[in-house]
This record gives C-alpha cells, sequence and structure tokens, in this order.
C-alpha cells in the first residue's frame, strides 16, 4: 500500500512522496507543530527519512491588502518599471562598457518607468472595475498528518510519548474514526413481530 503515488523517473538514493506501508504517528493543527514532531524524532536519533508530513483539508486563504486606484495602479506600475529599467542597464552597463554607465541607468530606469506606468494603468483598464482590490493568497491546509513505515511507528509513537508531544490521540491509525449515528436495526425473527406499520 502506498500512500501517495511515486513520481515518474524516481531514482534510488532520492526521495519519494510516498512510503509503502504508512501508519500515523500523529495529527496536528499547524504545520510547526508536525515540524516539531519530526524534529524530536530526528533528535533522538529516529530515521527520519522514513518520515512523510502530510497535509490534509486543503483551502485556499486571500487577505486583501488594498483598495485599488487609478492613482495607486500608476504609481505601483512606475515603481516596478524604475527597477526593472534600473536592472536592465546593470547588466548592459556590465556587457557593453559604456562610457558613462550613470547616464545608461538612468536612461533605462526612464524608460522602464514609462513602460511600467503604461502597462500598468493598459492592465487596470481591462479589469473594468471587476477587481478593485490587492490582495495575496495562500493555500493552507487544516490539519497536518506525520505518517512512516510500518516497522518504525512503535519507535516512534514512544520517542513522541516520552517528549510529551500531543499526536491528536490517533496515533497509529492513519484512519478517520467513524461514529455512528444510530444504532444498527436489528432483523425481526419469525417469533418477534417487527415494527408496527405506519398509520395510513
Amino acid at each position: 500500500m502506498s500512500l501517495q503515488p511515486k513520481g515518474p523517473g524516481g531514482r534510488q538514493g532520492f526521495a519519494t512522496l510516498s512510503l509503502e506501508y504508512p501508519m500515523s504517528l500523529g495529527v496536528f493543527e499547524q504545520y510547526v507543530d508536525a515540524q516539531k514532531a519530526v524534529d524530536t524524532l530526528s533528535d533522538n536519533q529516529f530515521p527520519v527519512e522514513n518520515c512523510l508530513i502530510v497535509g490534509t483539508d486543503l483551502k485556499q486563504m486571500e487577505r486583501v491588502t488594498a483598495r485599488l486606484t487609478w492613482g495607486r495602479v500608476a504609481l505601483g506600475g512606475l515603481l516596478s518599471g524604475v527597477w526593472l529599467g534600473l536592472f536592465v542597464g546593470l547588466i548592459l552597463s556590465l556587457f557593453s562598457r559604456p562610457s558613462n554607465p550613470l547616464t545608461l541607468l538612468l536612461s533605462t530606469a526612464l524608460y522602464g518607468a514609462v513602460f511600467g506606468l503604461i502597462w500598468s494603468l493598459v492592465g487596470y483598464a481591462f479589469t473594468r472595475g471587476a477587481r478593485d482590490f490587492s490582495s495575496v493568497s495562500q493555500v493552507v491546509a487544516t490539519r497536518y498528518e506525520v505518517f512512516c513505515e510500518h516497522k518504525f511507528a512503535q519507535q516512534g509513537r514512544q520517542i513522541l510519548a516520552d517528549a510529551g508531544i500531543d499526536v491528536g490521540g490517533r496515533a497509529g491509525t492513519g484512519i478517520a474514526p467513524v461514529t455512528p449515528t444510530s444504532p444498527p436495526m436489528q432483523p425481526s425473527s419469525p417469533d418477534q413481530p417487527g415494527p408496527p406499520p405506519p398509520a395510513g
């Protein structure tokens, strides 16, 4: 059994995102806690090359940073264009050996500013006000589970227990517990009448 499929062209000696017989060592709400658990295993000479951290229940978070206006868009395009122009001018000055490198840097920065300004304004105009804000986004996991090969599972659980690390109460299972919502129905026997029919 493999927890995740191996990537194509895997070579011997290179880590792959898979375990043949995985067993769970613990479930953590934060990645830093899962990382701490693996670090604790490593400090205790555990073969951590047999471990795998799996983030599950993925969700995308988008943080709105500012409201976009024509002025803000123009300023952002201008600044990014200046930096691009300075970078191009620096590269040209290294290879072309101009007589006046400062003039070259200023001219490329000016051209970059104009290009960045026009590019950002045209791009913003094409949105037609459909997205008048700037943001940053990131995909994060709701929980993180640490797995290891089955032959090292008992050793890993013992190390984490000795270190007092809370593993979420599900170590060693790898499968979410199933809680029945209602007791199973017992079939009626010939000697015992079944439930009465519904009133019609």
